[in-house]
């Protein structure tokens, strides 16, 4: 097991968002992360990487435990070294070209050299099909194209787990393949990743386990597969049939 979420819980202004969810994620897991808009899924991912504080829970990551509510500061380091977020918004520097967007953690946070920095950001970059960027802006780039920059920043710290949040909800829709190709691959390639996202053909053909949330609630989970196919639950079956119904 790499990672183990315990009851994860967390309020806004009196409002329970997260009303204890669990997970257990794999080495090689792709976990996609469902449910209807509102339903704590973004807020899930923000607390297992402490973007946000929960008001309570547990996570487990290689083996040692953290308390989400009162982690202290050196601890939160210490998981996200481990991790790498990818923001619905891409959270690029404007005023720095591709290159610089990607060393810019390894010379900061991780103190590396420039030119070995250069070196692992081009590797990077060039793994999502951005190798013929680097001296670009992110104005000059499409949506898909400063996504996959994103990606590669990510991938730059050689992160255990990426968390990806509505990867593509930004994009236009010929846009949206660029960048669940890249994702693809990652999966491929045997990256543990959890991603938060609507793009029902990458949870069913790339993720092998799905967390279906409603209402700050885990409704269901499991196999990718049998969620698919034969969902146990009312509220999963109408979460499908909906899906599959605004596709007609």
């Amino acid at each position: 097991m790499m990672l183990e979420a315990k009851n994860v819980r967390k309020h806004f202004d009196g409002l329970e968002v997260l009303k204890g969810i669990s997970l257990t994620v794999e080495k090689g897991d792709v976990v996609a992360i469902l449910g209807p808009s509102g339903s704590g899924k973004t807020t899930f991912l923000r607390c297992l990487n402490f973007l946000e504080r929960a008001d309570a829970g547990e996570l487990i990551f290689d083996g040692e435990r953290f308390d989400l509510r009162t982690a202290a500061r050196a601890d939160i380091a210490r998981v996200r070294k481990k991790t790498a977020f990818v923001f619905q918004n891409y959270n690029l520097f404007l005023n720095k070209t591709v290159l610089q967007n990607v060393t810019l953690g390894l010379t900061l946070a991780g103190k590396m050299k420039k030119a070995q920095a250069n070196e692992i950001a081009v590797r990077a970059l060039e793994r999502v099909g951005m190798g013929g960027k680097l001296d670009s802006y992110p104005s000059q780039l499409s949506g898909g194209q400063q996504q996959r920059v994103a990606i590669a920043r990510g991938l730059a710290s050689n992160p255990e787990i990426i968390y990806f949040d509505e990867p593509t909800s930004a994009l236009d829709p010929e846009l949206i393949g660029e960048v669940l190709s890249v994702m693809r691959g990652l999966a491929e390639d045997g990256m543990t990743m959890l991603v938060v996202t609507h793009e029902m053909d990458f949870a069913r053909n790339v993720s092998n386990k799905v967390l279906f949330m409603a209402d700050g609630s885990v409704v269901e989970s499991g196999p990718s597969k049998a969620f698919f196919e034969h969902p146990q639950q009312a509220r999963s079956r109408d979460f499908i049939k909906s899906i599959l119904d605004a596709r007609q």
